[in-house]
């Protein structure tokens, strides 16, 4: 159980990655299954070049920010499609890994990582809870960073574009740049946690972000459906913990017995009944307070000094507040 968690915080990082696409773009991004494999590759290699692993935890970033403009280019200038634009940055992101790796495999067993004094001390991967206790904070920067960035007028103008891209379009914000930026960061973030999880498990491998996606996705559905997405701090943090269930709930159904080669399917019924049961009459009993509304405001922040305030502009006459993220 214990690493379940420590795994559930280290994917935290990507599901931020995907809530910033799917939730405050609206975009299906498919790229995260190559870029994650992506960040792993470029700091398994800069770490057996010896290079420090922190050193090489940036530049795993650098390369999913590299690979989520990819798509964002082909999306805004080649007017391609997102979801295809998506699939074809991860089709040549499979080659382009393996050249990174030169190998489909690399082992990072002898290397010092991130980890190696918690490991050598016992506190990683040996069911103590120093493991999670030390990557608690973590997980809580970059959600806090992310929190902070969605409240300036950069973030605004993001959260904007993917609500009524018309409508902020109409106050001078470019919103191929906001697409552009998001993916940016969006796959920076799923390749940090690919270096992270990579230096964790102790290997790099070419197919080990397959079904990246889908674990984003049900981190952030089942985050959201337990705790709600009135506002910014809710949904992110709701991202968060919905990391950690999904690992839980993973490996609660392999200790049951369940074949290891079903994980994808588990996952695949998780995402279903995340979605499912909160149209349930039994869930909709649920408090409002713990429930998102589309009749509620995403926040509480004062209005911004720019207008780049994410109101729904469909409605005229009216000052219909904000889509929930």
């Amino acid at each position: 159980m214990v690493t379940a968690v420590e795994l559930g915080l280290l994917y935290a990082v990507m599901a931020l990655g995907v809530y910033l696409t799917f939730r405050i773009l609206e975009f299906a991004d498919l790229t995260v299954d190559g870029s994650f494999t992506t960040g792993a590759a470029v700091a398994a290699v800069g770490i057996v070049n010896g290079y420090h692993p922190l050193v090489a935890s940036v530049a795993a970033f650098g390369a999913g920010m590299i690979a989520g403009s990819i798509t964002g280019l082909l999306h805004t200038k080649a007017n391609i499609d997102g979801l295809l634009a998506g699939i074809l940055t991860q089709i040549g992101l499979y080659s382009i890994n393996l050249r990174i790796m030169g190998a489909a495999n690399i082992s990072l067993l002898r290397q010092d990582t991130v980890f190696s004094g918690l490991r050598e001390a016992g506190h990683m991967g040996s069911g103590s809870w120093v493991g999670p206790a030390v990557l608690l904070p973590v997980a809580l920067v970059v959600l806090l960073i992310i929190i902070w960035f969605l409240h300036t007028d950069l973030g605004l103008a993001m959260r904007a574009t993917g609500d009524n891209a018309e409508m902020i379009r109409s106050f001078g914000v470019s919103t191929d740049t906001q697409k552009i930026l998001g993916l940016s960061l969006s796959n920076g973030l799923v390749a940090l946690s690919g270096s992270l999880i990579a230096q964790y498990q102790g290997f790099a491998d070419v197919s080990m972000g397959i079904g990246m996606i889908v674990a984003g996705l049900a981190s952030v559905i089942i985050g959201q459906a337990i705790i709600g997405r009135l506002t910014v701090y809710r949904a992110a943090t709701a991202v968060v913990l919905g990391a950690v269930l999904y690992r839980i709930v993973i490996q609660l159904a392999l200790q049951a017995g369940l074949n290891p080669n079903d994980m994808k399917l588990i996952s695949a019924v998780l995402v279903v009944l995340a979605l499912v049961l909160p149209q349930m009459k039994l869930f909709k009993r649920v408090p409002s307070r713990f429930k998102a509304s589309a009749d509620v405001p995403i926040d509480r922040d004062p209005v911004p000094s720019e207008p780049v305030a994410t109101g729904d502009a469909d409605a005229p006459g009216q000052n219909a507040p904000g889509k929930a993220l």
